[in-house]
């Protein structure tokens, strides 16, 4: 398997998990902010 295959995988697996964080913490905030008016 090739250096640059597995580099790529691993910078789009960071990628995919860096916006599933930001968007279950932005629907939490949404929540949040919702939830006081």
């Amino acid at each position: 398997m090739d250096l640059l295959a597995l580099e790529l995988f691993f910078v789009g697996l960071l990628g995919l998990a860096s916006l599933a964080i930001a968007f279950v913490s932005g629907t939490v905030v949404w929540n949040l902010y919702r939830g006081q008016r």
